[in-house]
């Protein structure tokens, strides 16, 4: 059903292109499938923001103490100064292991629909626990998490604030919470599309709004739509053709390894193509590094089209406006160690 489902959708796209799309409102038809990217956080239910608990889970996100060998943070897989990724083809983690899968951006992830690739965590702080205890990512466990931070004086004090009124704040479900707001700030608004889709019809130039209009009307926009771009849905990689073993490795069944579904079998989250232009290289495979390239692996694999070097490259051109204003983060200055601090695993 979902394979018939994207080909309908896909082919629909296309038969717009037959329209007479000069008496065709672009804009608006842009503006009906896609949304800008908000200045402001979405309030979290259960999950309050607070200046005490955004400052804790910033100082959270960018301290190394949170894995076994004091060496990797948040922010070394995800790094906001470089379009929330890494720019390797999958991460390197715990002694120098590398990781089965592309990292994701953390920029506006807050907008998707679940998290990591295959959508096995909810949100964004159920999967600020997963790398934490990934043996190939942190390698710590939740145990040690917390006596780590407890064991620094400023970091108790911190999450007493950032959880007024509570026993034991100093826990592991209160990190990830902390993280999660700090998460959600880390927006990209106020991109050229952004500005088109709030009625600059100026904002895009003349080829990247065809390359807009390409993106409709081949069917990209079947999964990538809404705020993000994508994120908001699953769907097979190889709709109509199978990719290269290399750029959809055969052990990595994507999504059925959490419902051990047949029809989910390379079935994964479509990404987000918010500041695509950033975060080299792409698909979870990480094999790809050159945008065009991405674009026609997806029209022939996703829709079975092939376009050709003008297409492909002006909706790269558009993609390209997809880059919104990067957050301003200043590196916070980390808590020193106590005595009592347990000390790197990696010997």
């Amino acid at each position: 059903m979902v394979l018939e489902r994207l080909i309908v959708v896909g082919v629909a796209f296309s038969m717009m292109s037959g329209v007479a799309l000069g008496a065709d409102d672009l804009q608006k038809r842009a503006q009906g499938m896609f949304k800008p990217v908000p200045h402001a956080a979405p309030v979290f239910k259960g999950n309050k923001a607070t200046p005490a608990k955004l400052q804790l889970g910033k100082m959270l996100y960018f301290d190394p103490r949170l894995s076994a060998s004091n060496l990797i943070s948040c922010n070394t897989c995800h790094n906001v100064g470089l379009g929330g990724g890494d720019l390797q083809e999958t991460s390197v983690g715990h002694g120098w292991q590398k990781g089965p899968r592309n990292a994701p951006t953390v920029l506006n992830a807050v907008f998707n629909v679940a998290q990591f690739w295959d959508g096995r965590a909810k949100d964004l702080m159920e999967q600020a626990k997963g790398p934490v205890q990934a043996s190939v990512e942190m390698n710590n466990n939740p145990q040690r998490v917390v006596e780590t931070l407890k064991s620094i004086p400023e970091y108790v004090a911190i999450f007493t604030k950032a959880f007024p009124g509570q026993k034991d704040p100093v826990t592991f479900d209160n990190m990830a919470r902390a993280i999660e707001v700090f998460e959600a700030t880390l927006l990209t608004p106020d991109g050229p599309f952004d500005r088109y889709l709030k009625g600059d019809r100026k904002a895009l130039t003349a080829k990247e709004q065809e390359g807009l209009r390409l993106f409709m009307d081949k069917g990209c926009g079947a999964c990538h739509n809404g705020v993000n771009v994508g994120g908001g849905g699953y769907f097979p990689f190889g709709v109509v053709e199978k990719p290269a073993g290399e750029i959809r490795p055969v052990a990595d069944t994507g999504r059925f390894k959490v419902t051990h579904t047949a029809s989910d079998e390379y079935v994964f989250r479509a990404p987000s193509l918010r500041n695509v232009d950033l975060t080299p290289p792409y698909f979870h495979s990480g094999k790809v590094w050159k945008l065009d390239e991405a674009v026609a692996i997806m029209g022939s694999a996703q829709l079975g089209i092939k376009l050709n070097n003008d297409e492909a490259g002006k909706i790269v051109a558009f993609l390209d406006t997809l880059t919104g204003r990067q957050p301003k983060v200043e590196y916070p200055i980390l808590p020193p160690n106590s005595p009592t601090t347990p000390q790197s695993l990696l010997q």
